[in-house]
């Protein structure tokens, strides 16, 4: 079961500051969970794993089972931000580490688009998708948003020339609007099986919907249990006492930024883990950046970022803070044999399994870390498996919810994410962005 210590910020944050911060996270989830807080129309993912319909779960499974028929080998998830992150991060996490060089996999290959604008990488994409009997699946709410829409455009033409257009109803699923927008109305018109991004629920509050559950299903994974270790936790995070983990997170990463401690750094020690730390990037830096507020969310992969990024950490400005994943139990076993000559002097590790060297890695860095005026919060999970990621992504989606309502802030909305957007359409001469095309060009 997923447990939170914060044992390695007890030096510097005083118990009584401790107990103020606990306080006011349990009052934040008072809020949350009554649903009088600011963005309270955005709370659909609150009860989400205990109240999600088994209808979409089937409906899930029916399209693996339907593309299983038509052997479907590769597919090609478009979105962006949370419409991508949290499936991008569950499959990165459960997969084999070298499933494409080793061709197998549980499911069709999944791979992305979409979430940028890279030429190259489209083009390369379609390289791919030449070469492979192929499906899609494209998430947005609108239809509208460029990277996707831009992705989608592309690949729809190929699967409707290269199956034709009757087929290519069967191998393109739409997660979309129920009622309205660009996608619904096309999915609509072409006759696209279709899924629901539900009006009260964000994009990187998403990933236990159709959103994250689709693409996850599909790459071969069980997502009854994730969603039973995200129900589990549910229920966890919902007591309003000092053992809740979330509770635990939240009213320290607060008392830490009080007291000056203004960028975390989520830290992994299993690779597995890179993409996790994407989608919690996301889900933090989007709530909790606004109105001048938010710690600066970001993330590391040790021990291979302690040879790039571990002088800043242990002796640079002392405004950082560290929240460690820790997986308990590896699924593997490899033990370092012993060599007659040790050349490398490692024969004191002869008989010891690889994970006891990440272990005291780990604890190593700990103690250095904190010794050297870093914060550590430690996040254990048992080991990596779908109850366990599903855990975790509930955990940090309540914390996230009773932290920024602590900061003060709105954790629903995104204001800030709309000015590029008009520039970009601006200069791309989108019409009804002429005066501003003539403003920013004065500027280049």
């Amino acid at each position: 079961m997923l447990t939170v210590n914060v044992k390695g910020c007890e030096s510097f944050i005083e118990t009584s500051v401790q107990n103020e911060f606990i306080s006011k996270a349990q009052s934040a989830l008072e809020t949350l969970n009554r649903g009088t807080g600011a963005g309270n129309d955005f709370l659909g993912w609150n009860k989400l794993p205990s109240e999600l319909p088994q209808s979409i779960v089937d409906d899930c499974l029916s399209v693996v089972d339907k593309w299983v028929e038509k052997e479907i080998d590769l597919v090609v998830a478009i979105g962006i931000g949370g419409s991508y992150l949290g499936a991008k991060a569950v499959i990165e996490a459960l997969s084999h580490a070298f499933t494409n060089q080793m061709g197998e996999s549980r499911g069709p290959k999944i791979v992305f688009a979409g979430q940028n604008l890279s030429e190259e990488y489209i083009a390369e994409l379609m390289d791919l998708i030449s070469v492979q009997n192929v499906a899609a699946i494209v998430i947005s709410k609108s239809g509208t948003t460029t990277e996707p829409a831009v992705a989608f455009r592309l690949i729809r033409s190929y699967i409707e020339k290269t199956y034709g257009a009757v087929d290519a109803r069967e191998r393109i699923v739409a997660i979309t609007d129920k009622k309205r927008g660009a996608l619904k109305s096309l999915a609509d018109q072409e006759g696209y099986r279709t899924f629901v991004i539900e009006d009260n629920i964000g994009g990187r509050f998403s990933v236990l919907t159709p959103v994250g559950l689709l693409p996850v299903a599909v790459a071969g994974f069980d997502i009854k249990v994730l969603l039973k270790g995200a129900r589990d936790m549910e229920a966890i995070c919902n007591k309003h006492d000092a053992s809740n983990p979330a509770i635990q997170y939240a009213a320290m990463r607060n008392a830490l930024y009080a007291a000056g401690k203004k960028i975390e750094l989520l830290v992994g020690f299993n690779p597995k883990l890179q993409y996790v730390g994407e989608w919690w990037k996301q889900l933090y830096g989007e709530s909790e950046g606004k109105n001048g507020k938010g710690i600066f969310p970001a993330a590391v992969n040790f021990t291979t970022d302690l040879h790039s990024m571990g002088q800043y950490i242990q002796d640079g400005e002392r405004t950082l803070f560290e929240t460690v994943i820790h997986v308990v139990n590896s699924k593997r076993s490899v033990v370092i044999d012993a060599d007659p000559q040790n050349l490398d002097g490692l024969n004191f590790l002869a008989g010891k399994h690889v994970e006891l060297c990440n272990e005291m890695a780990q604890l190593g860095t700990k103690l250095a870390h904190v010794d050297g005026g870093v914060p550590n919060i430690e996040i254990s999970i048992d080991q990596i498996d779908e109850y366990n990621i599903g855990q975790l992504l509930y955990f940090f989606e309540k914390a996230c919810g009773i932290s920024a309502y602590v900061l003060g802030v709105n954790p629903f909305d995104q204001p800030g994410v709309e000015a590029y957007k008009k520039n970009m359409f601006a200069l791309l001469d989108k019409p009804g962005y002429e005066e501003l095309s003539k403003e920013l060009k004065k500027k280049l």
